[in-house]
Order: structure tokens, then C-alpha cells, then sequence
């Protein structure tokens, strides 16, 4: 028998497909070949149309059952990961009303400085553990004020993943961790966050059901499975976001354990019994997947907005055809890159700035001394030093960091990005072959709750190697503090 896993990203839709007695991988695939289009209509606006996403999903399913070679009718149940914070609009007939306004859109941001400031930080801090900011609540709000036309034909918002789950089974639900995630949960009364959303001036009755994020959330119907090619009446088991979803792929259950990832955005997650945080304007926290009514599970996430972006960004404005190339270049200049500084927040407002759009910044250039070299290392650099800065933020809010584990793809196969990343928290980096579709795939088993047996079998299985932090600090050190220096001096000036 067999689960599949879909993670739904911002580039491209991953798919999995596991074996239900091992976990092991039988295949796993993405669509489409080069990268989903994101729409930027205007200037720090992001969207991407639900119905692609859709094409996609069956595509990659068709594609995975076919590659596989296996008999469809022995896939039993699905799991679905999705990239967080996003809002689709559904109209009475399930159509979506405009496109998903997704995660790193930023014209949200006054809207949940006001909030904040209005609902009063004791208020955030103690019911949403976390400041509204531009996340799907103030999106909702933002289409509510601009957009009153679409606002009145709307019948429920989800989040990007209900959305490939409704498309499956016919059903609109969300999950608990899903509606803390868009800042609409309230963690004292364990209830849809009812002052935010009469703040807003938002109609509880658009908020959908809710399901455990481990139960039977619906069946596959038979326009699912004819499109994708899934046998009719097949549950979905599981759903949750990116980067909870990731953290569980990698065993991270428990305080102390910490989750980072290095794709078109970074992401430092970071599992905590901390429940008084300081930081939830620089800092989000969501409900992890393991959490429940009895024994909250909070993961505390910071987000860098300008990470793998940076480096592709360089590959395709570059004489380079791959990162391989690249990194080869790169390993050539010596640590700090002969002073080159590449502050690399160019994708929008970052969170851990307060929500300051920076961009990039090209620092300290010499033309008669660098090359396209020194441009690649301080990239790779500039990307670690900014995973460092935010984690000095979770530090300085009382995270417990003891162990780091990542996926084997994106930065961290950049052993420059990684040793930098290493050596200056002084911590092991665990590398393990995995990804948030083979994780999904998975996770859609886990109706037993036992996730010590599940994390034992990640360790057992797919743990690839550790990175320890190099002896010699200092020029990892003075590297750092010289880039520290130009980000605060850009920060004072903007």
C-alpha cells in the first residue's frame, strides 16, 4: 500500500509518493519542468492563480502513479503540504473570486501595523502570540477595503492548502494550525480569534469548518479522480504548512529542536514551551503539528524573505549555467569575500526588520580587485549571516537552540553557506535526505500519534551527514560583524 504527498511552494508543486509499512520513497517529482509564475501587479504585491496550482496537482499526480509503476487503486490516503499565509476567496459555487494573494506580498503591512498598535500588544501577545501583521487576516482585510466588490461575493477564505484539499474531495475546511498561522486563532480560549476578526469588521461565517489536521478531512470525489488519476474515496489524513510540515519531516517535535530550510525564502523554526514571547512583530508562532488542546506545541518561525532568491537571482543575471558552477567559484575566494558585502533582503519586507522593504544592496565593490567570484561567495554569505542575525533574535527572546536539522537540497548543499551558518552559532547542522512531499506522504499515516517512532525512523533512514563548526572562528567572526555593520548602516538610513 501506498500515501502520496503534495508540497504546494511558491515555485513549484512537489510530489511524493511513499510507501505506507517503510516510508520509503518510491518516487518523487515536480511540476512544472521550470518555475509557477508569480504575479506582481504592482510594486510588493505577489499573487499566483489557484486553478494553476490545480493543473499542476494532476499533472505531477498522473506523472508520479506513472513513474512509479504501481496499481493506483493500492494509494490509500494523502497528505498535503502548502506554502503558508496565503488567502483564496471562494465564491457560494467553491470558484475562486481573484488570484491567491500569497505569502511574501507585503500590501498588507499597515493594515496589521494598525492592529497592532489599536488591539494593543498585551492583547497580541497573550491571545494570538503574535502581531496580525501581513499575514492572511490583514490580507482579508486589505480586500475588504479595496476590493468590496469581490469582498461581498465571498463564501469562505482558505488557505492555499484547503484549497488543494477541497479541489480533491469536494469539501471547504480548514484546520486549528492553519487559522493560527493566518493570525486567527486564539490560544487562551482555543477559539477562532473573534476580537480580531470583529476588529476587522469580518463576517465569522467566512471561516470555514475546522478538522484535526490528522483525521479523515474528506474523499477523494469522482472529478478528482478522473483529473489526477487517485482512486475515488481515498481520505486525505493530514494537512499543514510548509515549514511546520517541514519540521516534522525532520524530527523536530520538541524544544530545543530547530528546523531551517534555504529555499526562494530562509526559515529558522523553532519548536518552544515558551509561551510569553517577546518579539511577535519580528517573530511569528505558530500551533505545531503535534500540538493539541491538552499540550500546546508552539513553533516560533522566523522568516528571511531574501534568501535562495538572492543566489538565483545571480545565476540568471550571471555567465554561469548552475549553482554547482557557482559554489566551484565561490570556494576560490577566501572567507568574507575580500570585503564584499551582499545584504540580500530583495524580496520584499522582512519581518525580522519590522517589516522594512531594504532590498539588495551590493557592498564595497572594487573593480579592480573583485570578480563574479567574490560576487557569489558574499552572496552565500550575506544569505548565512542573515540566518545568524535571526537567530540572535530568537536567542535574545529565550529560544532554547540545541540541535539544527535541514533538508539535503537548496542552500545547504553549499558547504560554504552551511560551514558559515554552523561556525558562528557554534552548533551542529543535521542533514537529512528528505522533503516536504515525502514528508506529507508520510505524515498521512500518522493517526496514532506516536511521533517518537516516527522521528526515530527519520534518523534511522535518512540522515545524510553533520556539519561541525569549524575551529578556527575569527573570519567567520570578522566577516560577520563587518556585514552587520553596512545592514545597520543601510537600516539607519531608510
Amino acid at each position: 500500500m501506498y500515501s502520496i504527498g503534495y508540497d504546494l511552494g511558491s515555485s513549484s508543486i512537489k510530489v511524493a509518493i511513499v510507501e505506507v509499512s517503510t516510508g520509503k520513497k518510491i518516487v518523487s517529482l515536480h511540476e512544472p519542468n521550470g518555475e509557477m509564475e508569480i504575479l506582481a501587479l504592482k510594486k510588493n504585491w505577489a499573487e499566483q492563480n489557484p486553478e494553476l496550482w490545480w493543473k499542476y496537482i494532476c499533472n505531477a499526480t498522473n506523472r508520479a502513479i506513472k513513474s512509479a509503476n504501481i496499481d493506483a487503486s493500492k494509494i490509500v490516503n494523502i497528505g498535503i503540504s502548502y506554502q503558508m499565509h496565503g488567502l483564496v476567496l471562494l465564491d457560494i459555487d467553491g470558484n475562486a473570486l481573484r488570484n491567491c494573494i500569497i505569502w511574501c506580498d507585503s500590501r498588507a503591512v499597515e493594515i496589521g501595523k494598525k492592529a497592532f498598535n489599536d488591539l494593543g500588544k498585551s492583547h497580541c501577545v497573550e491571545r494570538l502570540l503574535n502581531s496580525p501583521g501581513n499575514f492572511t487576516a490583514s490580507k482579508l482585510k486589505w480586500v475588504k477595503e479595496n476590493e468590496p466588490e469581490v469582498y461581498s461575493k465571498i463564501h469562505k477564505f482558505i488557505l492555499p492548502g484547503d484549497y488543494i484539499a477541497y479541489k480533491l474531495t469536494g469539501d471547504i475546511v480548514t484546520t486549528k494550525n492553519g487559522l493560527s498561522e493566518g493570525i486567527l486563532w486564539d490560544y487562551k480560549n482555543d477559539s477562532i480569534a473573534h476580537k480580531l476578526l470583529d476588529y476587522y469588521e469580518i463576517d465569522k461565517e467566512l471561516v470555514p469548518p475546522i478538522v484535526d489536521n490528522f483525521t479523515n478531512q474528506g474523499l477523494v470525489n469522482s472529478n478528482a479522480s478522473e483529473k489526477t488519476g487517485l482512486p475515488k474515496g481515498i481520505p486525505v489524513t493530514y494537512r499543514s504548512g510548509d515549514q511546520p510540515n517541514n519540521a516534522m519531516s525532520l524530527n523536530v517535535f520538541r524544544p530545543g529542536e530547530v528546523a531551517a530550510t534555504g529555499g526562494t525564502s530562509g526559515v529558522v523554526y523553532a519548536v518552544t514551551d515558551n509561551l510569553e514571547p517577546k518579539e511577535v512583530s519580528r517573530v511569528n508562532h505558530f500551533a505545531h503539528v503535534n500540538s493539541t488542546e491538552n499540550e500546546l506545541v508552539v513553533g516560533r518561525l522566523l522568516n528571511i524573505n531574501g534568501a535562495g532568491i538572492q543566489y538565483k537571482w545571480l545565476r540568471n543575471h550571471s555567465v554561469e549555467n548552475s549553482y554547482e558552477n557557482m559554489n566551484r567559484k565561490a570556494s576560490k575566494i577566501s572567507t568574507g569575500s575580500d570585503g564584499v558585502v551582499v545584504i540580500p533582503f530583495g524580496n520584499g519586507a522582512e519581518r525580522m526588520l519590522d517589516n522594512r522593504n531594504i532590498g539588495t544592496h551590493f557592498c564595497n565593490l572594487n573593480l579592480n580587485l573583485h570578480n563574479n567570484g567574490h560576487l557569489y561567495r558574499a552572496a552565500l554569505e550575506g544569505i548565512a549571516f542573515s540566518f545568524v542575525y535571526g537567530m540572535e533574535i530568537l536567542k535574545n527572546d529565550k529560544t532554547v537552540i540545541n540541535v539544527i536539522r535541514a533538508g539535503n537540497d537548496n542552500l545547504f548543499r553549499s558547504e560554504i553557506f552551511a560551514n558559515t551558518v554552523a561556525t558562528l552559532i557554534g552548533h551542529e547542522i543535521e542533514i537529512y535526505n528528505t522533503t516536504g512531499a515525502i514528508g506529507a506522504a508520510r505524515a498521512a499515516n500518522l493517526s496514532d500519534g506516536n511521533f517518537d517512532a516516527f522521528g526515530q525512523s527519520i534518523t534511522k533512514n535518512d540522515h545524510v551527514m553533520t556539519y561541525i563548526p569549524l575551529k578556527n572562528n575569527e573570519p567567520y567572526k570578522d566577516a560577520y560583524l563587518n556585514w552587520k555593520r553596512e545592514l545597520e548602516n543601510i537600516l539607519k538610513h531608510k
